[in-house]
């Protein structure tokens, strides 16, 4: 997510100045090294607003619109489970659109049309092929990119920056829709719905955890160079909720060995924190604070996707491997 809170409790660091206007005005030098050297994480430093919080948010709208699609998601995967796909693949579609839209911004130019569409068959034909669908889709997704940049400007004219472009569609098309194809595949198992509202619970019990450890005890950088705000103490406070949160919800919810909760729970702290951690240096690299606008408090659905897209991946492994 935009500032997991599973790492620390605080706030994304601020966008890195002149990089995106860099790789605007010089494509071939930032497609060749990624992104100019970054200033200090010091020196990015904004003053805090005053209308928000120490996570660098408008707190109150976040808790709003975050109690309000968990509620959402609860009850749809409660009475209506098979809606959670549409609900989901619809998420997809939009983070994956708000990425696109920003590296096409700093001049990398992704093939927005098959990679949407492309992303959307890798998650649907989980649901009726399982996961030798999601591999088909992601396949075919991947050559049709490689083609479609190959020829974007015509049979007369080489394409410029190929392989950076073509290498950064396909990792767009890995990280955000076939890491979010394993929550189909997770519903599909049995009491999948329920195994769905395990990890997300545990997802969220592990921003609580950081949120909370971060912003009470926070002293001591995780990884400065990435995440100037990520602290140890907020890590330590998301191991603590999210093994309580596994041991309850795997015990209660999945009626398993609550020492499946505690594997499940440590294992997602660790991919949510790296899976924020992902999204924290791309964007640094952009220059882009958030990826998007759309949710208030948050900004953009890729800001709220970003640890639970691995965590999708493990809990379908560890939930699959040990029920």
């Amino acid at each position: 997510m935009a500032e997991n809170a599973a790492a620390t409790g605080a706030a994304e660091e601020p966008p890195v100045n002149g990089t995106a206007d860099a790789m605007r005005q010089h494509p071939h030098d930032a497609g060749a090294s990624g992104h100019e050297p970054l200033r200090s994480p010091a020196a990015s430093e904004p003053a805090p607003a005053s209308s928000g919080s120490r996570a660098g948010r408008n707190l109150p709208a976040a808790l709003t619109v975050g109690f309000g699609l968990g509620l959402s998601l609860i009850a749809i995967l409660l009475f209506v489970p098979k809606v959670f796909i549409g609900v989901a693949a619809a998420g997809v579609g939009v983070a994956t659109w708000e990425v696109a839209k920003r590296l096409r911004e700093a001049d990398v130019l992704v093939p927005r049309v098959p990679l949407i569409t492309g992303g959307q068959a890798v998650f649907w034909l989980g649901w009726p092929y399982g996961a030798s669908g999601v591999a088909g889709a992601f396949a075919a997704t991947t050559l049709i990119c490689m083609v479609w940049r190959l020829f974007d400007h015509g049979l007369r004219t080489a394409p410029r920056n190929f392989l950076r472009d073509t290498a950064i569609t396909v990792f767009t098309l890995a990280w955000i829709p076939l890491l979010a194809s394993f929550a189909t595949l997770l519903l599909l198992e049995p009491d999948g719905n329920l195994r769905v509202l395990t990890f997300m619970i545990l997802v969220v019990c592990s921003d609580v955890g950081g949120y909370v450890a971060g912003v009470l005890f926070g002293k001591h950088p995780m990884v400065p160079s990435i995440s100037p705000k990520k602290s140890w103490e907020g890590f330590a406070g998301s191991l603590v909720f999210s093994v309580i949160g596994g041991l309850l919800t795997v015990t209660l919810l999945l009626e398993a060995n609550s020492m499946i909760g505690v594997v499940l729970g440590v294992g997602l702290v660790l991919v949510a924190t790296c899976g924020d951690l992902i999204e924290s240096q791309i964007k640094r690299e952009l220059g882009i604070k958030d990826m998007g606008t759309l949710l208030p408090g948050h900004g953009g659905i890729m800001d709220r996707l970003d640890s639970m897209l691995p965590s999708a991946f493990v809990s379908w492994l560890v939930l699959s491997t040990l029920l």
